[in-house]
């Protein structure tokens, strides 16, 4: 079966567990990451001859398996790795963690053993057996690092920020320095602060050629990273280099100076105090301050800057993370800031939301380099995207339509009021190179205005309806139905009720007309996607099927008016990455098959076709059989708890046979039977079935009428004979219920076991799964343009809907009648 990636991450968080307790969560990763390699590349490559990796005798997973309990697994996992190491140099590299470290591990020795026993059973889960996936070349081991690095970085309590960089964070530089455009594999891609190498890889995977991938980490542990991470991600060539980039750079020319690149992507660590030990400011043998200036000692986010414009050759283009003040900080920044503008090399500078990265909430941007045209530009694109982001847990994150808005917006240089515009030069001079956003960029929205004349005097504003200008655009006619002239110029009058406003607006033949147009646009688009969908088989590459399905869904909206494509393309994302990502994986690895499974209770179901799709397209007249059995045993219950709602209670005919006001079942039957059979007893019966279905006093009224023995009660005796009846017409009302279940769950059966055709499952997952879902999602976001409009025109209505003059007017009656109760009390209002 293939791996899911939902599976893949579950057990992998799992095993970080496994390690709590024993040492901080920054070095779960040392263990994990290690432990994730060796499972991949042993199920990948053992056996080989033509493997990149060699799986050498005693190094591979099952010797670690073949460890399990022992109490020297510890020490024989370390001579595993090692020898797994020692036969692919890469000692120093994943060997850099003790598996018999006391300290970290378990002091005693039955812990260690347990712990590592348990961790090893992890990997060796089904979901985790690489052997057998298909889906090459969708990377999903480097997926699965990515988690695992930002859940590491999540939980780390100390330096969490400088081994990670956000993948959606990544994947916006890559698009903004147009890496997409590379054609030629000798061309490079560089990160002087690599980390481990996640915002490097995300660059290299958005070229469509390989490119020569260069990378440089100071910190030991975190280079090791960098390394399996490339190994992972099937980058076995790329060349990371341990050093500090500042002091001793390692990528050098052949006359000595800094070697140059195509592209550049960096997040160096924000405002290094100590950057410059080991540098030799004064005569940098590589040049990066010539020109320039030197940056402050005690500050060195323009030292990184400065490496990177000089690692880029005549035409590189460059990508930076760095906190805010760099583009506004004074002093010799000032001066490197305004020679850099002067140079024509800043290209943009993005603004990105606060608390993205790991290690710091402060909000960061992105300065975008580019030397190709520099001498043609007119000015720098600036961009404010910090509005655009989901709050994730204690972090936030940015959405898929964030990345795509601020790639589309970028990519078109296109001025959009409150988010970007192209700022001139002589603007920028002004300003005294000053680069800070907000002076460029005015934010949209605000305080809202309030209309003073409209509260003195009532009416809805003009002003405030030609806010909505887009809807009227849309829906001229509808405008008229909702809004009329006010008692003057310069404001108008609702039409209809408040509560009725939302009702006129969907019903509306305009807005119903748009709504069918969306529908009619959207339908093509679906088409489209479910021919696409109905063709996954074996050859298929997931990660290349999302992009197109993708871009073709933003393509066809974008002329749409009022809907926003991107809340639309979201909602296919987010479906992607909780569904439609797994389903697809198994398809591609496994075919069209349903795979049911079995529950305890013998109910069958399947995670790719639920059973819920089954019954409604085959077996909807046997979920109606129970759900109409379930409405009668709501009913027969209500029945039989409306009479012991009347008798059980302490006052109550059958208080001698409850307990906290709930009757005694077996009390009750063991009444009856004493009393004998009423007459008719028949009739009764059928009476009771009725009462189950219909809920009449059927069988009280039946008790009345029937004899009373000699000295007996007959209200006692006509209540206890109508309870036990709703008792029975309940009984009978369950075993309904459970029939018509089981009726139901042999259809089931019988249907997955057949099994389902591999057409059938396309349609039940295509159509009734997949697509039903995304249409949905659609559906809301219509439902949202509608009440939007009604929100805001039912708003505007309550805002201006009693002047003051009426409000002074009830204030006054409101005094008077104060006063005129004071008064009958004797109370002078003076």
């Amino acid at each position: 079966m293939a791996v899911k990636k939902s599976e893949l991450y579950s057990s992998l968080w799992k095993s970080c567990d496994q390690l709590r307790g024993g040492m901080d969560a920054s070095q779960y990763k040392d263990y994990v990451l290690v432990l994730l390699f060796v499972k991949y590349v042993s199920d990948k490559y053992a056996g080989r001859d033509d493997s990149v990796i060699v799986i050498p005798a005693g190094g591979g997973f099952q010797d670690m398996v073949a460890l399990k309990g022992s109490k020297h697994i510890g020490e024989g996992m370390d001579i595993v790795i090692a020898e797994l190491a020692k036969a692919n140099e890469l000692t120093g590299i994943i060997d850099v963690a003790s598996f018999n470290d006391p300290e970290k591990l378990g002091s005693s020795p039955k812990d260690r053993v347990d712990r590592l026993t348990a961790l090893v059973g992890i990997f060796e889960e089904p979901g985790l057996d690489f052997s057998r996936n298909r889906a090459d070349g969708d990377d999903i081991l480097g997926d699965a690092y990515e988690y695992l690095m930002q859940h590491f970085a999540t939980e780390s309590g100390k330096s969490k920020g400088q081994f990670y960089t956000p993948s959606e964070v990544s994947r916006v530089m890559a698009k903004v320095i147009g890496i997409e455009h590379a054609t030629k594999s000798t061309q490079t891609v560089y990160d002087p602060t690599c980390g481990s190498g996640s915002l490097l890889l995300k660059a290299a995977d958005e070229a469509p050629v390989e490119l020569s991938i260069y990378g440089q980490e100071m910190d030991n542990a975190t280079y090791a990273l960098a390394r399996m991470n490339m190994i992972l991600h099937g980058y076995n060539t790329a060349e990371v280099q341990k050093g500090n980039t500042l002091a001793d750079p390692k990528y050098l020319s052949e006359l000595g100076g800094l070697k140059t690149h195509d592209y550049v992507v960096a997040n160096p660590p924000f405002s290094v105090k100590a950057w410059s030990n080991g540098v030799d400011t004064a005569h940098d043998p590589f040049d990066r301050f010539t020109g320039y200036g030197v940056p402050p000692v005690k500050n060195g986010d323009y030292a990184f800057l400065l490496h990177i414009v000089r690692s880029l050759n005549g035409t590189g283009k460059g990508a930076v993370v760095l906190p805010h003040g760099v583009l506004f900080r004074g002093n010799a920044e000032a001066d490197i800031r305004r020679s850099l503008v002067q140079r024509g090399y800043l290209k943009a500078v993005v603004g990105l939301p606060p608390n993205l990265f790991y290690g710091t909430g402060i909000p960061a941007c992105l300065l975008v380099l580019d030397k190709a045209g520099a001498a043609d530009r007119a000015g720098i694109f600036m961009m404010d995207a910090s509005k655009g982001y989901l709050k994730d847990g204690a972090k936030n994150r940015l959405r898929e339509q964030d990345i795509h808005r601020i790639v589309d917006v970028f990519g078109a240089q296109r001025d959009e009021p409150g988010y970007a515009r192209m700022v001139p030069y002589a603007e920028i001079e002004r300003n005294g190179y000053n680069l800070n956003i907000p002076r460029y960029v005015e934010a949209l929205g605000g305080e809202e205005q309030q209309d003073l004349d409209a509260h003195l005097r009532g009416g809805i504003p003009v002003a405030d309806a030609a806010a909505l200008a887009p809807y009227w655009a849309v829906c001229p006619a509808l405008h008229d139905a909702l809004l009329g002239p006010g008692d003057r110029a310069g404001y108008l009058s609702l039409r209809v009720a408040p509560d009725a406003v939302r009702g006129t607006v969907y019903e509306h033949p305009e807005f119903q007309a748009f709504q069918r147009s969306i529908e009619a646009t959207y339908g093509a688009w679906a088409v489209r996607a479910r021919a696409t969908l109905l063709a996954l088989s074996a050859d298929t590459k997931p990660k290349q099927l999302l992009p197109g399905l993708a871009e073709d869904l933003l393509h066809t909206l974008a002329e749409l008016p009022l809907l926003d494509r991107y809340d639309v393309y979201q909602n296919l994302m987010d479906y992607w990455a909780s569904t439609m990502q797994d389903d697809v994986y198994e398809v591609v690895a496994e075919g069209w098959l349903a795979r049911p499974t079995k529950s305890k209770k013998g109910h069958y179901t399947s995670e790719l076709v639920p059973r819920e799709l089954v019954i409604a397209r085959y077996l909807a007249p046997a979920q109606a059989a129970v759900d109409e059995a379930a409405a009668a045993l709501e009913e027969a219950t209500r029945a039989r708890e409306e009479l012991e709602e009347e008798y059980a209670g302490e006052e109550g005919v059958l208080s001698d046979y409850a307990t906290a006001g709930k009757l005694d079942r077996k009390a009750v039957a063991k009444r009856l039977k004493a009393a004998g059979p009423a007459s008719g007893s028949a009739p009764a019966k059928r009476g009771r079935k009725a009462q189950a279905t219909t809920g009449t006093m059927f069988a009280a009224q039946e008790a009345a009428e029937a004899p009373t023995p000699p000295d007996t009660d007959a209200d006692e005796l006509a209540a206890v004979r109508a309870v036990g009846a709703a008792f029975e017409a309940e009984e009978e009302a369950k075993a309904a219920v459970d029939k018509a279940k089981n009726t139901l769950e042999a259809g089931l059966a019988k249907r997955y076991l057949a099994p389902l055709t591999a057409d059938e499952v396309r349609t039940l997952v295509v159509d009734d799964k997949w697509l039903a879902t995304l249409h949905q999602g659609l559906s809301h976001e219509l439902a949202r343009l509608s009440g939007t409009l009604a929100r805001r025109l039912t708003e505007l209505a309550q805002r201006y809907a009693e002047p003051l003059p009426a409000l002074e007017a009830e204030v006054a009656t409101r005094q008077a009648q104060v006063n005129s109760y004071l008064a009958t009390l004797g109370f002078s209002a003076n």
